[in-house]
């Protein structure tokens, strides 16, 4: 039998499919080169915005509406639906009849098990699995996902990530120790370490409990030329050891993504963010203070995450957005216009600011960002980075800095996929970088 994984949403969505596939190939699957040729069909959902949640319900409707224009005595595929959508009963009674199996990503193999697929028995085992302790089947040779721990405790007001998952739970550091490397020694370059809030991870090691920053300590010292990432931080739980670490460490990369949310205190406090802009502020001062302290000879870059248009939110309260986005001088910064998520706190808040009003703010962060992330790219002309190449297209190969920051290479020779290379940075734009081998 064949199956096919179709994934919406975050790392973290991505780096559950990876183990999804390979659980699927550990019972005798393989894996189907389209979907119409699969027996069964995996559906990875997002709930952050509506309209990844629409994506989900067009393609379930088209793979079903396909079946009914085909020939009668083709057998139905089963189609199941995981994710961050799959436990909300209006999601069940919306596609009733649609989807044959709805479960919770931590419960997938217990619920799978008692499933047939296109009617055949698939293989069964009682043994209960904790999904993360699967090995996955990495997508990329050189760069790979490894989750830390998964679920929540924050309950943001418009996040739908503690009702979908759960509460926190995290991993022993010597399971997460394994997997690095397992990865590292099959030339892996660049790990991404992932969790709803990596800050807060609570694991333990040979019967201690330790948090993120000695985590990354211990991954740190693993043998090896590879970069090491991580998302998504809370400023809350951006402690002074962690900031410090980060900055110490030599191979964890020069690139924080720290999510802000909002810049008015009465928002954030309605958000539940547990923080205020001063806060924040100091936090980008210390991340900036740090690497300048510890590698002052490497160029780094910050990110972050904004909602326009929260419930409530005045123009006035807005304005303070845009303060921090001028102070914080952003490398990156993703913009979200506010969609209700059902069961979340603001769901039940009055969604009073128009489409036109979102679109309105959102470009005017935008036209900050566009300055600071300029102003910061001209920091690299001239100079020699370390670039990770990530792929080739039209002519030109594609990678990114240790700061994460997206270079394009116009190279004559043939250049390897995958490796590191060195490249002296000739041109500056908003969103990326050029350069020409070294």
């Amino acid at each position: 039998m064949k199956y096919s994984i179709k994934t919406f949403g975050c790392a973290m969505n991505h780096s559950d499919s990876e183990r999804l596939a390979s659980f699927l190939e550990s019972k005798g699957f393989e894996l189907a080169e389209k979907i119409d040729s699969a027996d069964l069909v995996i559906i990875n959902t997002c709930g952050v915005r509506q309209m990844a949640e629409d994506r989900v319900y067009g393609m379930i409707h088209n793979i079903r509406k396909k079946e009914k224009l085909e020939a009668k005595s083709q057998k139905l595929k089963t189609i199941i639906m995981t994710g961050c959508i799959a436990h909300r009963k209006d999601v069940q009674r919306r596609m009733k009849g649609k989807v044959d199996l709805f479960t919770e990503i931590k419960d997938f193999t217990d619920n799978f098990n008692k499933l047939k697929i296109a009617n055949k028995e698939t293989k069964t085992t009682s043994e209960t699995i904790d999904y993360l302790s699967i090995n996955p089947k990495h997508t990329n040779s050189f760069q790979a996902f490894i989750p830390i721990m998964t679920g929540c405790n924050n309950f943001c007001a418009y996040c739908v990530v503690p009702h979908a998952r759960g509460r926190e739970t995290s991993r022993a550091a010597e399971e997460i120790l394994s997997e690095v490397k397992n990865i590292i020694a099959q030339d892996c370059k660049h790990i991404t370490l992932l969790g709803q809030n990596v800050n807060s991870y609570r694991g333990t090691f040979k019967g201690k409990e330790i948090n993120f920053a000695k985590l990354l300590k211990m991954i740190d010292k693993i043998s090896g030329k590879f970069w090491i990432t991580f998302t998504s931080s809370h400023p809350k739980d951006m402690s002074d050891e962690l900031i410090e670490t980060i900055a110490k460490c030599k191979k964890v990369c020069e690139s924080v993504h720290l999510p802000v949310q909002a810049g008015n205190d009465e928002v954030l406090r309605r958000m539940n963010r547990k923080y205020t802009q001063k806060h924040y502020l100091g936090r980008i001062s210390k991340i900036r203070s740090s690497f300048k302290k510890y590698k002052p000879k490497l160029l780094f870059s910050i990110s972050s995450d904004i909602i326009v248009g929260f419930p409530g939110e005045t123009k006035k309260q807005f304005e303070d957005s845009e303060i921090v986005m001028k102070k914080a001088k952003f490398d990156m910064v993703y913009f979200g216009q506010f969609s209700p998520r059902p069961g979340t706190a603001a769901w039940q808040m009055k969604n009073n600011i128009s489409k036109k009003e979102k679109e309105r703010r959102e470009k005017a962060l935008n036209e900050i960002l566009k300055k600071t992330a300029l102003a910061n790219s001209k920091k690299y002309i001239s100079t020699t980075q370390e670039v990770l190449l990530e792929k080739e297209k039209n002519g030109a190969y594609f990678g990114k800095t240790r700061s994460q920051k997206n270079v394009k290479i116009v190279s004559k020779k043939k250049i390897a996929i995958g490796n590191f290379t060195k490249v002296k940075i000739t041109k500056a734009n908003i969103w990326n970088l050029e350069g020409e081998i070294k």
